[in-house]
Order: C-alpha cells, then structure tokens, then sequence
C-alpha cells in the first residue's frame, strides 16, 4: 500500500463527487474510484434520487475489464451503505464484485448505516481503511451530515448589501445592488440547495421566484439543464397568508410550502392551490423558526438557503439557526434611509455578534464574504 497513491486516488474520487452536488439530493453525492494493480478500472460518482450510488457506478465502468473488479481497490469518499433503500446495499456487490480492499474517506452518519457498511465488508474479509481525507470529505456533503447528527440540515442565509451595509431603499426597492456574476453564483447556491426559504415581505416587494433557471448558471448546457431538472422546495413565511394570488412563488415551476399562523383562516383559493401549507404557532418573535426547521429536516433537506429580508435573516440569526452567512458586497453606496443588513436590536458593544470569516473572494465587480457565527 502507497499512501501517497492512496492520498491520490481519493482525491479523485472527491472530485467526481462534487459533480452531483446539484442534482443527487436527498442523498448525499458521493465519488468511487476502483484500482487494480496501479490502473484506475472504473470510476463513477452518485446518481440523480434513484439511480445508481457511486459504487455501483464504478463497478459498471469496470465490468468490461478482464475479471471485473475481482481483486480491486475501491475509493469512496463516504461508507458503502449496507441497507435497502431506493437501490441496494452498495457493500454487498462490493463483496459480490470479489473487490480486495476498500478505502473510505468517512463513516456514514446515517445512524442506518454508522459503520455497518464497513463491518460488513470486514466480515466477508476485505480489508478495509476508513479517515483517508476524512476532512475534506466532509466539506463535500456538510448538509447531509448536519441532518443525519443533529436533526437539522446546513443553513445558509445569502444577503446582498453595499459598501455602507444597505440591502434595500427604504421603499423596499433592492434590485439590483449586485452585478450579473454575483447573481449568477446566487443561482449556483440555489442548485444545490433543498429548500430556498424566504418571507411575505420579500415576496411581495420583488414578486421573486426562487428558482434555478438553467441559462443563468452558466455551466456547460447539459451540466445546466441537469441542475434544474430537481428544483428546490421554495419556502415562504407568510403568518396572514397575504401571498398575491398571482405571485411567480405560486406558479407550479416548482414545489412550494406556505408557512402560516396555525389561528389564520386559509383563503379558499390557497386551499385549491397546488401549494402545500404548513401552518406554525406564533411568538413574539413570529412563526416558529424551529418548528420549520424541523418540518425541512423530515422532508430530507440537506442544504436549506435563506433569502429574505433583514427581518427573517436576523430572527434566524437570533434563533441560533444560521450555520453561515454568504454576503455580497456591492461597490456602492445607499445612504442611510435604506434598509441594514440584518434586523438586530442590539443595544450596547457587549451584545454585539461575533462572526468568523471563512472566505473572501471577488466575484464579477462585486466581493463575497463567508461567515460563520462564532
């Protein structure tokens, strides 16, 4: 064994899974990489909800080589899994395959299969080896890790600001403080995401439509088209149901959740609509943050992106419900009648939010920030 060809293969194997981040969820994307004797015999990354995991792939790459995978190493950067879901048990035609050795980046998180994957292959003697890149591995699928270890998915909240930390005229006007490359990177964001989530506000000032439009990802077109064949769940919080009845959210180019006050009576014509509802109790605060997350969770969100106004983004700050926050500055200025950023009412130096900067890059004439609660 060459750690260094190990180290090689894996990150190969990290790199296919990336090109099914946008269009595997629920499951989480996953890259394979079979080797016999220092020679890549097949390769393969997850399927579209489904199809194919990665190893079976992989394993159909190989077939048509002499003995198939018969005496392989197999790199995957998460743990076969071991049980029946959509498609079978990947550990088992690893086993069937007669694959020698097997190296995983990650032990599944999925409490279905924690480590069972591996047992099992271990049990049908395959020698096995698990932590290989185990950190990047991680920051391929912090979504789905974040759901299957605390019950709750990746929240990410992309702002827009100026250079004097504005996201909006005072009259609700905001489009468009950024330029075409920040919105562009805005819709790859959308593309892996589960679910984009945002407020009544939001949807009646800009009449958005959360959704992922394959022109303006520019990918290669089948990469494009692929992307938003799966568009996300489109989240609004509207406590009095005063979504316009001809608002693009309801327009059936995708699903759609109305969150509202559990007391509101609904509208017969959201009750006929195609929309589902998911009625939340009230705080003082408004609709119950938490609540929703969890509803998001059960319905196998990984990645949930939030894009609202200040009020919905500082409540779910407040919350402690915000893993990171995607910030585009926009090389302008506002004044000081426009909106802030966020809707904190903070008082004193001592209540202030301590944030981590994660990245900062330029995108097109505008930066973008990635921050993290502290």
């Amino acid at each position: 064994m060459d750690p260094h060809f190990d180290t090689r293969m894996m990150a190969r194997a990290l790199q296919l899974a990336r090109r099914g981040k946008y269009s595997v969820m629920p499951n989480p994307h996953v890259g394979c990489v079979l080797v016999r004797d220092g020679h890549v015999i097949g390769e393969g990354f997850t399927q579209p909800a489904g199809g194919n995991h990665a190893e079976i792939e992989a394993l159909r790459a190989a077939a048509g080589c002499v003995n198939g995978a018969s005496g392989a190493t197999a790199y995957v950067t998460l743990e076969p899994c071991s049980h029946q879901g959509k498609t079978g048990p990947c550990a088992d035609a690893l086993i069937a395959a007669g694959v020698s050795r097997v190296v995983a980046a990650l032990q599944d998180p999925n409490p279905r299969v924690g480590g069972q994957g591996l047992e099992k292959l271990r049990s049908a003697g395959i020698a096995v080896d698990c932590g290989l890149l185990e950190s990047q591995a991680r920051q391929v699928i912090p979504g789905f890790i974040a759901r299957m270890s605390r019950g709750r998915g990746r929240v990410r909240a992309k702002l827009a600001m100026s250079l004097d930390g504005r996201t909006a005229m005072a009259s609700g006007e905001s489009q468009w403080i950024t330029g075409p490359a920040a919105r562009q990177d805005v819709q790859r964001l959308r593309a892996m995401s589960c679910a984009v989530v945002t407020g009544v506000g939001t949807v009646r000032s800009d009449d958005c439509s959360l959704t992922v439009r394959p022109d303006e990802l520019g990918m290669d077109p089948a990469a494009a088209q692929l992307a938003a064949r799966r568009q996300p769940l489109r989240v609004a919080l509207d406590s009095s149901l005063q979504t316009p009845a001809g608002a693009k959210i309801l327009d059936g180019s995708a699903p759609t959740l109305l969150c509202h006050d559990e007391s509101v009576e609904v509208p017969a014509d959201i009750i006929a609509s195609a929309v589902d509802r998911l009625p939340l109790a009230r705080g003082d605060s408004g609709l119950d943050l938490q609540a929703l997350m969890d509803y998001l969770s059960a319905r196998q969100c990984n990645e949930i992106l939030v894009e609202s106004g200040p009020r919905l983004a500082g409540a779910l700050l407040q919350a402690g419900l915000l893993d990171e926050l995607i910030v585009y500055m926009a090389p302008t200025l506002m004044g000081d009648r426009a909106r802030p950023l966020l809707q904190l009412p903070l008082d004193t130096m001592a209540q202030q939010v301590p944030l981590q900067i994660e990245d900062v890059r330029r995108v097109g004439s505008d930066w973008r920030f990635t921050v993290t609660p502290a």
